[in-house]
């Protein structure tokens, strides 16, 4: 038989027996449901994840004082907090003991929560204002779009400059050119020399409300006795970025006299390992749906093989007719495997298109990027055609082996 007439046949017999078909069906959409479902909000929330955190540039980690996502016990976070700042003078030894072999070394101090003026236009009390070197501009992905960047001369004089975040330009400047002005933030005047490029949403939230100005800038009006600099490295390729890091962790343990043995008292931040650390935390929540979808799809399978057996015994002098008249055992085994394929298909499919939706939908309200997880929708469509090969085998194989004469008597 053609697999289009056999499909046909499956199908009719979902219609005959329709409650006892849509249980059977709702198992494996259940299942479906659930692997695709949490995959798309995971994976949602992964991409979201992905942008806001690859911040850094091309090959590049960066030395801090806290962990990206802080986790342990109560004992592991104390050793945290009691951790000495990264100071200036560190970042400046590193910077030495690193040239040459690194691209780029800056450093970044930050001040959060900060009102910036112009006439009589302000912004919200919101705006993160960082005092960095020229060199945590490529470091970070900054890039100046309108002016310039200030220079290293710049940076260690002190110059009153500031380079102005897209949403901070747009709340001061309407129809002004910003480059050239004066704006002041806690009652100080710096004067706008550049505009950088947008830098995008992470979340639903904007990254672009900042500004920069130079470190010594930063160091002369808001001080860094009790604050940890924060120290970018980039490496001139991928091939010597791991190099590099194990190196520059070396350094730095140095510079901190760390003693051989001891744990870092300093972070090493990259994009790969952040995106790791927040894999594992979402790694349960996987498992735990894959646990449910695992057993709802057992349940699934241990229902398709009950509607294939009373299929079997309801058709079984059909099947006697067929054999009778030419149809050989392997006709015989196809038809009701593809039968029981189909069956797993059609709740695999309607699982699928509820879990994307609701998953994007339940995604949408955490301000995550919409996605369709390609990858996992193959999984589910495999896990289908699997569940309805396993479970169907053994009903199409009884019905293969039917004699042919005792099934024409079957009454």
């Amino acid at each position: 038989m053609k697999i289009i007439e056999v499909i046909k046949i499956a199908l009719n017999s979902l219609r005959t027996n329709k409650l006892r078909s849509s249980l059977t069906i709702l198992g494996i959409i259940v299942g479906i449901f659930s692997i695709i479902s949490i995959s798309t909000i995971i994976s949602m929330l992964q991409t979201s994840i992905e942008e806001g955190v690859s911040a850094l540039g091309q090959n590049t980690f960066q030395l801090q004082k806290w962990p990206s996502v802080r986790t342990g016990t109560a004992e592991e976070q104390a050793l945290i907090r009691n951790r000495h700042n990264l100071t200036i003078k560190e970042y400046y030894k590193l910077r030495d003991k690193l040239e040459g072999e690194a691209m780029y070394v800056g450093g970044e101090f930050w001040e959060f929560g900060r009102r910036v003026k112009f006439g009589n236009k302000e912004t919200n009390p919101n705006v993160n204002l960082t005092g960095c070197t020229p060199e945590a501009f490529p470091n970070n992905n900054w890039f100046v779009d309108e002016g310039r960047e200030f220079t290293e001369r710049e940076s260690q004089s002190g110059a009153k400059y500031i380079i102005l975040g897209r949403d901070v330009s747009k709340a001061l400047f309407l129809n002004i050119d910003p480059i050239g002005q004066e704006v002041k933030i806690d009652g100080r005047k710096f004067k706008v020399i550049g505009l950088l490029e947008s830098q995008g949403d992470f979340f639903g939230k904007s990254q672009d409300n900042f500004a920069i100005i130079p470190i010594r800038t930063f160091q002369t009006f808001y001080g860094d006795r009790y604050r940890s600099i924060n120290i970018t490295v980039s490496a001139y390729a991928r091939d010597s970025y791991k190099d590099l890091m194990e190196v520059t962790e070396g350094y730095f343990r140095t510079i901190r006299k760390v003693p051989a043995g001891v744990p870092n008292d300093f972070e090493i931040r990259s994009n790969e390992n952040t995106l790791k650390i927040i894999n594992d935390m979402t790694a349960g929540v996987r498992i735990g749906a894959f646990v449910i979808a695992g057993i709802a799809l057992l349940a699934a399978g241990v229902g398709i093989m009950n509607i294939m057996l009373v299929s079997v015994t309801e058709r079984t002098r059909e099947i006697g007719i067929r054999k009778a008249i030419g149809a050989k055992k392997k006709n015989v085994l196809a038809q009701f495997l593809i039968e029981a394929v189909t069956l797993s298909l059609f709740g695999g499919m309607v699982g699928i298109v509820l879990g994307v939706m609701v998953g994007n939908i339940a995604g949408s309200f955490l301000n995550a990027t919409a996605v369709v997880p390609i990858d996992w929708i193959l999984i589910g469509v495999s896990l289908c055609v699997f569940i309805g090969v396993l479970f169907g085998t053994y009903p199409a194989y009884k019905a293969a082996n039917l004699d042919p004469i005792e099934a024409l008597r079957y009454e």
